[in-house]
């Protein structure tokens, strides 16, 4: 089944806040091996300018997929799952995230094409403090396989 382009623009409601612990930055550092002092000691992080732990580049990824299921798994979009595979990912930051921040996200579908017989649906997610303050923007490709000619 084609996904519905009328979802196109779609925004969904803010994310239950996400608190950055130090632990989840540590092992989250250790799974993918970046020793980086700034990621696993808080006065190397401290020496750096941060006011605790700072997380990878790629952190954000560990909160944002699962606040972003509420519009790829959204039964009037039309994806079926069990196609799925991820196409790519980018983040692009305000600032860094680090222990202590506590984050919502916001996710919009922006974008759902054909390519290759495939579906491909763009989440772009919006990630601030629960202040407001903007920290990163994380732009999801996801691609159902083989959907687009049924």
């Amino acid at each position: 089944m084609a996904l519905n382009p009328d979802f196109i623009g779609r925004t969904y409601p803010p994310s239950e806040p996400y608190l950055v612990g130090r632990e989840k930055i540590r092992e989250f550092a250790l799974a993918i091996g970046d020793s980086n002092p700034a990621y696993h000691d808080v006065s190397a992080a401290q020496g750096l300018g941060y006011a605790d732990v700072v997380a990878p580049p790629t952190f954000a990824i560990a909160f944002v997929h699962a606040s972003a299921e509420v519009a790829i798994l959204d039964p009037d979009l039309g994806l079926d799952y069990t196609k799925v595979v991820h196409g790519e990912e980018s983040f692009v930051y305000a600032r860094p995230i680090v222990a202590g921040d506590e984050l919502v996200v916001v996710n919009t579908i922006a974008n759902i094409r054909a390519a290759a017989g495939n579906d491909m649906i763009t989440v772009r997610s919006d990630v601030s403090t629960t202040s407001g303050e903007p920290v990163v923007v994380t732009t999801m490709v996801i691609v159902a396989r083989g959907t687009d000619a049924q």
